[in-house]
């Protein structure tokens, strides 16, 4: 039986077939209610895709690294990367580009890798010490890229801007001290992979 999810989705219909409507599921059943993510965060590592945005200049070197401002649930404000969970029979790519846009706005105009392989795979764990990320709500696998942008950044969803600073600007330990989950060490080796790191 499928089961909805709270969030909206326009592909939900019902359809008549005699007395009784039959509910057609829903278009991507990869989604998990709020009650279905916190079962399986408590049971499972879930997989991520991260993207540290980047500006380059015409030889392809990165000039620029783009940070997110956001307000936490709690009020707080944080640093942190484009990232989101990988959906059941999403590919890396399409997780890739939906997180950017969803992050970044339908302007921002990604340049995907064109090979599936990250510059990083991070572990975040809720109980500090294991690896230098954390996530206090899971175990999560997550799979990090470097990826150019060229249009303009509107950020949106619980970001509230997008900051862009000079990789060394982005190594700074004010900086790293203000990401979220330990992801300063995550632009270090964004940085790192693409000969950027100061």
């Amino acid at each position: 039986m499928s089961v909805r999810t709270p969030d909206p989705d326009p592909d939900w219909e019902s359809q008549s077939q005699g007395e009784a409507p039959a509910p057609v599921p829903p278009a991507n059943p990869g989604w998990l209610s709020d009650i279905e993510l916190e079962e399986v965060r408590q049971r499972l590592p879930l997989i991520y895709v991260e993207a540290v945005p980047v500006r380059v200049d015409g030889l392809g070197v990165v000039v620029e690294v783009g940070v997110l401002l956001r307000g936490t649930p709690t009020g707080e404000i944080t640093r942190t990367l484009v990232s989101g969970r990988v959906m059941y029979g999403e590919t890396l790519r399409d997780a890739l580009f939906r997180h950017l846009e969803k992050d970044l706005g339908p302007m921002a105009f990604p340049l995907l890798p064109a090979s599936p392989v990250p510059f990083a795979v991070a572990e975040y764990f809720p109980m500090p010490g294991i690896s230098p990320f954390t996530d206090d709500r899971q175990h999560a696998v997550s799979l990090a890229y470097v990826v150019p942008v060229t249009g303009t950044c509107e950020p949106r969803q619980d970001a509230l801007e997008v900051t862009w600073m000079t990789p060394e600007e982005a190594c700074a330990a004010e900086v790293a001290a203000e990401m979220e989950g330990g992801r300063g060490t995550l632009i270090r080796q964004a940085l790192a992979s693409v000969g950027r790191l100061p």
